[in-house]
């Protein structure tokens, strides 16, 4: 098993007050991957005159809500199951499937390693290479999906490399595992920064396959991660059911509820962060490059993974460099399967990439 290192989280503010004697208010995260654009204004307001909501409990069966997000998604609200967060809704997949053997699709998100161990599951990883881009080769891939496999993660776009599976190699992949008898858990946290999320959402193939759940959050699109909302996907009513069954009643509090029914809808705010993030990309990469310090993989989220390039420097010197001046990024030297060269940032407001990317290339 590869082993994590220790890392700052984009939320670890506090810590790092702690460490390096900023005020946590004066720091920008570029770590976080969250929206710059705040919540929305239209939330805002559904919060402040729905207040009283938590006077009353919320329904069990959260059917409005999921409505709202199905609405959203465009998919049966009845394959829909909510929960205290993605992170909940993960754990809870990978305690009720109890896999044997997991493979992993790296370097990813440390969390899903996390829980697989907490679960007693052997994991192996199929590392995306940097030659390719970290852009998939699905036949390798497939190839390493054996019949004992009982699960197979993927995170897409993934983290921290902003690579996308396309649709259809996500077919192709779904078509192998259900011959294999492996559930497959498709991570789309990052996919709603897409500018065309419907054409490359794995959301549709749920109507094709029952061996596939798909997870989203609020906390990154939505800028909300106080307010932990997650939702899974999945046509497997099994699964549905013992998930529902499995998780504590009312763990989506009221106000998470009415969030829900608003911001799903709030189309304004939707088109601008896309518009804000796609511009934001192609005005930071356009700068990156013209450094010629850092090699910029291609991204479908909303952050770059750089490869540093002057071999005199390495991440924790670059993030040293940042965090004293108020600027947190990710060293990406804490995921397996990447080293001390790479670092990645998440897209803010264009002030604040301007002066980051200052920062980084002087």
């Amino acid at each position: 098993m590869i082993e994590q290192k220790e890392h700052f989280h984009g939320s670890d503010l506090e810590k790092i007050e702690k460490i390096y004697g900023i005020k946590k208010e004066n720091i920008v995260s570029f770590a976080a991957n969250v929206n710059p654009l705040g919540e929305s204004g239209k939330l805002k307001t559904a919060l402040s005159e729905r207040i009283d909501a938590i006077t009353k409990y919320p329904d069990r069966e959260y059917t409005s809500l999921r409505k709202a997000i199905g609405s959203y998604c465009k998919c049966d609200y009845n394959h829909i199951t909510v929960g205290n967060g993605c992170t909940e809704l993960i754990s809870l997949f990978i305690q009720i499937t109890a896999p044997k053997k997991t493979l992993l699709l790296g370097p990813t998100y440390s969390e899903y390693e996390r829980d697989l161990r907490i679960n007693g599951s052997d994991i192996s990883y199929y590392f995306l290479k940097e030659k390719d881009d970290f852009k998939i080769n699905s036949d390798e891939f497939i190839s390493a999906i054996t019949a004992d496999t009982d699960l197979v993660i993927i995170c897409n776009p993934n983290n921290p490399t902003g690579s996308l599976i396309t649709p259809d190699k996500l077919k192709t992949i779904l078509t192998h595992c259900k011959e294999t008898n492996t559930y497959v858990m498709i991570d789309e946290t990052y996919i709603e920064f897409v500018p065309d999320v419907d054409e490359l959402s794995a959301i549709p193939l749920t109507e094709l396959f029952d061996n596939v759940i798909i997870l989203r959050g609020t906390s990154k699109f939505f800028a909300t991660p106080g307010l932990r909302l997650g939702y899974a996907i999945t046509s497997n009513s099994q699964i549905l059911t013992d998930i529902n069954t499995n998780k504590n009643p009312w763990m989506i509090n009221s106000l998470a509820v009415v969030a829900g029914e608003t911001m799903f809808l709030d189309e304004e705010y939707i088109d601008k962060t896309r518009s804000l993030i796609l511009s934001e990309k192609t005005r930071c990469r356009q700068l990156i490059e013209e450094s010629h310090k850092f090699k910029l993989y291609p991204s479908y989220s909303n952050f770059y993974l750089l490869k540093i390039l002057d071999e005199g420097v390495d991440a924790h010197m670059l993030f040293e460099r940042a965090i004293r001046q108020g600027m947190m990024i990710r060293d990406c030297s804490t995921f397996p399967g990447l080293e001390e060269r790479f670092i990645r940032f998440c897209i803010m407001k264009p002030e604040d990439n301007t002066r980051l990317i200052n920062c980084l290339t002087q």
